[in-house]
């Protein structure tokens, strides 16, 4: 038997502070229900209705499988009067099957995608009368709470949208595919939920004066800008007051105060010191952690934990986890060493920081990650999968001698793999490779993988600040003759079409010669990704039906990509289709771009897919051992790309050692994969 459910609530703490804050005070208005083809029924708790026998049945029965979109708020609100619902082994989730194929989370979209009849799908006005009835009425309104006694027509229109909501949810589970409505998948969803359940344990004195701190800081900078603007602005967050001051005082344009465009223009020797000054009180403002300490400080629920941070299926395609709440998936780096951070956790803490400490935001930045902490009696063991995407990719690829390479350097006997990219590269030898050659060898393992050119080489390599001209220098001496000499021959072609990324053409044609080299050295992988692309140019020509490449085996059906990944699991591309000349990709696919967010055609080739492939598998190795390292006492609080975050008590038994030797375990289904972990063990999370 089969459970439909979705609820609507009230609350006063804004939603936006995550599912398990605003489950704390909610109040249950509505509930909507079906059990399975029957019609949806709604019970006005807000007025009054008492459940039906027959749902409370259902929700005691823990045979009954029970279903609802982003079931993970109705979970939470239900299990407070039903505690019988609170295992997530019970429940499935309309979102995280759509997630599986690649498609939007929200139910509204999935209804127009998936072409839904009018009487099944979610109401597109229900918007409205959500924002009416699910939270207090702004601060002008002379009715602060919206009821059926206050908008008696509103509230009938809000339960009938309450019921299509069960309706649509369902038959947009009709209408999805069931090729990933696995047990495998929702094993994994469940151990993700009990994980998002858990939490972790949140230092909230250092949040508190964090904050405080960071608005000290801001008050000094918006004080900055009135001295730098004579008064003309007031504040460093007017932007457009800014942007407008430098220009008439200074000649000098600016086309935003973006982050990244900031950062450029302070590298500008013609910058007026006064509009450099401007611009560093902008960036030391603006920083991201700030805004961070103030998701934890509303986000921590009163025993001091934070919950709700994973979204499992988040990265659409690979399945990887993506981050809510403080997004941890993007945390700082940092500049300062762990005992440095703890130094500036205790200034922070005891309000001298501003006394101490130059840049107050940039000690904020670095104090991020220290937020999470173990509590009393127990520590945290932490591990991270090395260079997994690396191994992945070479592993996929049959890149025999780099695969060779991972196990000398996991033996004790090889060098690391940026020492064998860089000694591959320019065929020297891996041992006698320097320093500085290492820092190149980075540069390729990182740009290099998924079919990038010299400008994917030339982005990374500027944002590890290479000396430019040193390697092209270094290039011209140290590289085979005639990858340079085809090198240079190439570089009219590439200026002509705007692709030399404004660099000199000896800056150029050293980094196309070593994306050459590079390509030499891996025969395999540049095979592979021309394998991908010709496998799916035969699926969308009808050429083929299926295509095995390697590990993986490409399909199409009912419009979708198919790759199915040596784990079993289905890597989807939607409503796919061949690119036209203009579009210059290998095919296009129903997706959301990046930057808008937007959804439509995205174009892709074959570079992308194998990155996409890769960090897919890359993913499948983390989860295969999550299910062990929670058995053995581990308790993952957290997971940060291909890093794992665990609660353990604190004792002997448990250690960093053990967890990277359970990480480090390949699955039955990657035999050969050379895999490694490391990690440390701390009662504060850091950067090791």
């Amino acid at each position: 038997m089969r459970l439909w459910i979705d609820l609507e609530t009230y609350c006063e703490t804004p939603i936006e502070h995550g599912t398990h804050k605003y489950a704390e005070s909610d109040e249950l208005l509505l509930i909507s229900w079906a059990i399975d083809d029957e019609p949806a029924a709604v019970v006005d708790v807000a007025n009054g209705e008492h459940a039906p026998a027959r749902l409370i049945s259902a929700l005691n029965d823990p045979s009954v499988e029970i279903w609802a979109h982003n079931s993970h708020f109705d979970r939470t609100t239900l299990k407070k009067y039903f505690p019988a619902v609170s295992s997530p082994t019970r429940w499935r989730d309309t979102l995280i099957l759509a997630y599986s194929y690649s498609l939007p989370g929200a139910l509204s979209d999935l209804c127009g995608l998936l072409k839904l009849p009018v009487d099944k799908a979610k109401d597109k006005d229900g918007r409205a009368l959500v924002l009416l009835f699910t939270r207090p009425r702004p601060a002008y309104c002379k009715i602060r709470r919206a009821t059926k006694e206050t908008y008696p027509e509103e509230w009938a229109r809000f339960v009938n949208y309450a019921r299509l909501d069960v309706e649509a949810m369902r038959e947009v589970y009709n209408r999805l595919p069931k090729w990933n409505d696995t047990p495998e998948l929702w094993r994994e969803w469940h151990l993700d939920q009990n994980i998002n359940d858990r939490g972790m344990c949140i230092d909230t004195e250092l949040v508190t004066a964090a904050v405080k701190a960071s608005a000290t800081a801001k008050d000094l900078c918006d004080e900055t800008i009135r001295t730098l603007t004579g008064g003309q602005v007031q504040t460093v967050g007017q932007c457009t007051e800014l942007i407008k001051f430098m220009l008439n005082e200074y000649g000098y344009t600016l086309p935003d105060m973006q982050k990244a465009t900031l950062e450029r223009r302070l590298n500008d020797s013609s910058l007026p010191a006064p509009v450099r000054d401007i611009i560093a009180a902008r960036l030391a403002a603006s920083k991201a952690s700030v805004k961070k300490f103030e998701a934890l400080q509303n986000a921590v629920n009163k025993d001091g934990r934070l919950r709700g941070c994973l979204q499992f299926y988040g990265a659409t395609r690979t399945g990887r986890w993506s981050g809510r709440l403080f997004q941890p998936q993007n945390l700082p780096r940092g500049t300062m060493k762990p005992d440095e951070v703890e130094a500036g956790i205790s200034a922070l803490k005891s309000g001298t920081a501003e006394y101490l400490y130059d840049d107050v935001n940039a000690l904020v930045s670095n104090c991020v990650r220290g937020a999470i902490v173990a509590p009393k009696g127990r520590k945290l063991c932490v591990a991270d999968l090395s260079n997994i995407e690396g191994r992945v990719l070479a592993w996929l690829a049959g890149e025999d001698w780099k695969i060779k390479a991972f196990r000398d350097f996991d033996a004790g006997h090889g060098v690391d793999l940026y020492k064998a990219a860089y000694g591959r590269t320019f065929g020297v030898d891996p041992k006698a490779v320097t320093k500085s050659q290492r820092q190149i060898g980075k540069v390729l393992e990182l740009s290099m993988g998924y079919a990038g050119g010299a400008g994917a080489f030339l982005t990374f390599a500027k944002g590890f600040n290479t000396d430019l001209d040193a390697l092209a220098r270094h290039t011209a001496e140290a590289i085979d003759k005639d990858i340079l000499k085809d090198a240079e021959d190439t570089y009219q072609w590439y200026k002509e079409r705007g692709l030399t990324e404004g660099e000199s053409k000896e800056v150029f044609t050293a980094c196309e010669a070593i994306k050459r080299a590079w390509r030499k050295a891996h025969p395999a992988i540049v095979k592979f990704w021309g394998d991908i692309d010709k496998a799916a140019i035969s699926l969308l020509t009808g050429e083929r039906q299926a295509v095995t490449v390697g590990k993986v085996q490409l399909t199409l059906d009912s419009g979708y990509i198919r790759v199915r990944l040596p784990s079993g699991r289905l890597m989807c591309y939607p409503a796919s289709r061949l690119a036209t000349d203009e579009e210059r990709a290998t095919f296009c696919y129903w997706g959301q771009f990046q930057a808008s967010k937007a959804y439509g055609y995205v174009r892709t080739y074959s570079g992308k897919v194998v990155e996409n492939i890769t960090q897919a598998v890359a993913r499948d190795v983390l989860a295969s051992s999550m299910h062990a390292i929670e058995q053995t006492g581990y308790k993952i609080v957290l997971s940060v790309h291909d890093e794992l975050i665990t609660e353990t008590p604190d004792t002997e038994e448990y250690s960093s050692g053990k967890l990277s030797e359970l990480m480090a375990t390949a699955p039955e289904w990657a035999e050969g994969l050379p895999l490694a972990a490391a990690g440390f063990e701390s009662y504060r999370y850091k950067k090791d």
